[in-house]
């Protein structure tokens, strides 16, 4: 795929949604890092079905920290994994505390020092909570990117790093969203909806369908 091309999809998808969002409920940079942390193999769905009765009770480090793990559980249970998400999320509460002056660190090496935050994590938190023009790589963006030929690898890294390298500077904080909701709602993973895509006819898939 060649630079025009991607710059003609990142165009259109822009201008289909100018300003995207996470789907994730949250309304400080601490609430976004348990919902992502929360969101590990889980939908947005049922992450806010959880944090929308958590939040309200507790949603500062100290509070959550004060639940202890078996009042945390109550909130999260019906969360997949929960067991060792309240155990990240505890522990993850007490570093802040300990650590961070309660702040969510805007720095990636303290973020991912944290328990449960990972790569993918740490991006989402830096270009969410913080405008940093990082590339959260999930199974979405991995799927969208190897199936248009918008950049492929053959692991989320691999296609990190060629996102990183291809997308031009005044794309990059929004790609991010704009691929995860592509990925969500249009080029889903068993049957794309190639017919009621807005890039269809500059996507490099060749399977594509007529739905």
């Amino acid at each position: 795929m060649n630079k025009e091309k991607r710059r003609e999809i990142l165009t259109r998808l822009r201008d289909n949604n100018p300003n995207p969002q996470t789907e994730l409920n949250y309304s400080t940079p601490f609430e976004l890092l348990i919902a992502v942390i929360l969101s590990a193999q889980a939908t947005d769905v049922g992450v806010n079905k959880a944090t929308d009765k958590l939040y309200p009770a507790a949603n500062t480090p100290e509070a959550i920290a004060a639940l202890g793990l078996d009042g945390l559980k109550h909130y999260i249970k019906t969360i997949g994994l929960y067991n060792s998400k309240a155990a990240n999320v505890i522990k993850t509460c007490q570093m802040l505390v300990e650590l961070h002056n309660s702040q969510v660190p805007e720095n990636r090496e303290a973020l991912e020092a944290l328990p449960g935050v990972g790569r993918k994590t740490a991006n989402v938190v830096l270009n969410t909570a913080f405008g940093w023009p990082t590339i959260a790589v999930d199974t979405h963006i991995f799927r969208v990117s190897n199936r248009t030929k918008l950049a492929m690898g053959k692991n989320v890294d691999q296609v990190e790093e060629k996102l990183l390298k291809v997308i031009p500077a005044e794309f990059k904080v929004d790609v991010h969203h704009w691929l995860i909701l592509h990925g969500r709602y249009t080029c889903i993973a068993r049957k794309p909806r190639c017919g009621s895509c807005i890039i269809e006819d500059l996507c490099e898939f060749k399977e594509k369908t007529s739905d």
